[in-house]
């Protein structure tokens, strides 16, 4: 039986909306016991490690990591590292360029943590980043009127993976829970 694993984004948490969706879909469908989502250190390496911790648990061939902006990064990570598939929804491409000009201090917006972004965790982040993808592990969820990510950049660097784009929409990936079903059967997952 297939495992779900949510990565959250940059000053998210499991209480995000999209995270929150994820887990009653599923609880719905009787697998609440299939749904993971850590709440990640604000520390690439940190957060790296509790995801490898998390996956070293679970088989990759029954796995499907769902990542969102950062978490997308994350989960592209795992996908390489461990062989999992994932989907990525609205992901940061080279998060350590954007990140870069928020260094300073910071706050989660649901747990109201705040800590100092550095600029060791753009090495951090850095030393994450695949060398090459395995193409056939993605799907790419996209929507083109992302307030803080250019999709653009996400389809350059995900070619010739499955892809569903959305015109308009926003960061938040308006279209979630209207994707939650065919992401669902598409981690062997199926509906009852």
């Amino acid at each position: 039986m297939s495992h779900i694993v949510y990565l959250h984004g940059f000053n998210s948490s499991p209480r995000s909306i999209k995270a929150q969706q994820t887990q009653v879909w599923l609880a719905r469908h009787g697998w609440a016991d299939r749904f993971h989502c850590p709440a990640l250190s604000h520390s690439p390496a940190a957060a790296a490690e509790q995801i490898a911790t998390l996956l070293a648990g679970l088989d990759p061939a029954e796995t499907t990591c769902i990542g969102s902006s950062l978490g997308g990064f994350y989960a592209t990570w795992a996908a390489e590292r461990f062989g999992c598939q994932s989907a990525l929804i609205n992901p940061a491409v080279r998060p350590y360029r954007l990140l870069d000009g928020l260094l300073g201090p910071q706050r989660n917006l649901y747990t109201g943590e705040e800590y100092q972004l550095e600029a060791r965790h753009m090495d951090e982040l850095i030393a994450l980043e695949p060398a090459s993808l395995s193409r056939d592990r993605y799907w790419l969820l996209l929507e083109t009127a992302d307030e803080t990510l250019d999709y653009r950049d996400a389809l350059a660097y995900y070619p010739n993976t499955r892809q569903t784009i959305f015109e308009g929409g926003d960061h938040s990936f308006q279209h979630w829970e209207h994707m939650l079903p065919q992401v669902m059967h598409w981690a062997g997952l199926l509906a009852t």
